[in-house]
């Protein structure tokens, strides 16, 4: 993974990152993408994390990683 200096960081938009409100999680790229869900994952479970928020940046990680969504299974109505 590239190293992200200060500058660089500051200077990424507020989108780029997993927790844009807080810019938290920084993913302007592939590598930075996966170690963002593997810290999400380690703070989600020592109880630092909600589960709504590791869902967000799992979401936008994949995104970026180019990962498809799984699609759920319809349920068919008789």
């Amino acid at each position: 993974m590239a190293k992200l200096t200060t500058k660089q960081r500051n200077s990424l938009k507020a989108i780029t990152f997993g927790l844009p409100k807080e810019k938290k999680y920084p993913m302007p790229d592939k590598s930075h993408a996966a170690n963002a869900k593997a810290r999400a994952t380690q703070q989600y479970n020592k109880g630092n994390l909600s589960k709504a928020e590791k869902a967000k940046i799992d979401r936008k990680a994949n995104k970026v990683l180019g990962v498809k969504p799984k699609k759920k299974p319809s349920v068919r109505k008789k």
